[in-house]
């Protein structure tokens, strides 16, 4: 018998006695097992029903041409992959999906990073930078492009307002009607969406060691000094990160163009996401559209599995 096996009980006249703890051994590795399955159960019937059953729907419908009536439908085989490849509207799609995700990526980078040192500093106006920044990423996002969208009107916008009322109508753009003005527009509105890397910094820095950064503040260090030299590399698990869930947000980014710029002008702003919608209600292309969602997903979860290996190499 085993120390870990046996527990020393005191009595009441003052004695000792020892118990025999029940043995490890006795216990069922089945039972736990019953207990895990049952708990898992639920969740494993949801998600065969609402997404396997979705997914073969989805792989059936991509091999049709078919519309939204679902009726009859004509067996292609893969002509809707073939000729969504060769789409070279759904090539600017895509390449616009990996555009916003690298300015998110670049704006979280330097512009979000440096927001969330300022508030982890604690600054006065840090209440002033929650509100303008973190107050979009908790607000439906549809509802804030849809705002930002009626500010972006050539006539009676806000932004073309704002630039009439200092005289500067000659640079007043044409923002839904101009590519490189529509583009702007987009980058803006996305400079916006930080909030949740901001907040990923705010939490991470927390954990920092302060003693790191009051030794290099008494070695003459400067604020700057800090930020890039120290607390910089540090958050190195964060970028990845905020990199990767960026990256992969801007594949679901469908009502940030659509409510905005709705794609404009002639699709130059579409992303996948806009790209799908309207193959399936604007050109009722079911199979086609479906296709083109097939080989979106192949990509993003090629992105989620190098976000799966670049974690484990962190751990």
């Amino acid at each position: 018998m085993t120390s870990d096996e046996t527990r020393t009980m005191v009595t009441r006249d003052g004695g000792r006695r020892s118990r025999r703890r029940p043995s490890r051994a006795g216990r069922s590795p089945m039972r736990g097992w019953g207990y895990a399955v049952g708990f898992l159960a639920p969740l494993v019937v949801f998600y065969a029903v609402y997404f396997l059953y979705s997914f073969g729907i989805l792989g059936v419908v991509s091999t049709q041409q078919v519309g939204l009536t679902f009726r009859n439908a004509v067996d292609v085989g893969l002509q809707n992959f073939v000729l969504v490849i060769q789409d070279p509207s759904f090539h600017r799609s895509l390449l616009n999906t990996v555009l916003f995700g690298v300015i998110s990526v670049l704006v979280s980078l330097t512009l979000g990073f440096t927001l969330a040192m300022m508030l982890a500093s604690g600054i006065r106006v840090r209440r002033l930078f929650y509100t303008v920044f973190l107050l979009p990423s908790l607000i439906p996002m549809s509802l804030f492009a849809t705002v930002f969208g009626r500010m972006l009107e050539t006539k009676d916008g806000a932004f073309n307002q704002f630039l009439r009322q200092f005289g500067l109508d000659a640079i007043a753009p044409d923002w839904l009607g101009d590519p490189t003005a529509a583009y702007v527009a987009v980058g803006i509105l996305l400079t916006y969406t930080i909030g949740l890397p901001i907040m990923y910094y705010t939490t991470d820095v927390a954990q920092v060691n302060a003693s790191i950064v009051e030794s290099a503040t008494l070695d003459g260090a400067s604020v700057w000094q800090i930020y890039r030299i120290m607390l910089f590399p540090l958050l190195r698990s964060t970028h990845i990160t905020v990199i990767l869930s960026v990256i992969l947000g801007s594949f679901r980014a469908f009502d940030i163009i659509y409510f905005s710029t709705g794609g404009q002008p002639g699709g130059r702003t579409d992303i996948v996401g806009t790209y799908i919608y309207k193959a399936t209600l604007g050109l009722d292309r079911v199979g086609y559209a479906a296709a083109a969602s097939i080989l979106v997903l192949v990509i993003a979860l090629a992105i989620s599995v190098i976000q799966i290996v670049v974690k484990r190499k962190e751990l």
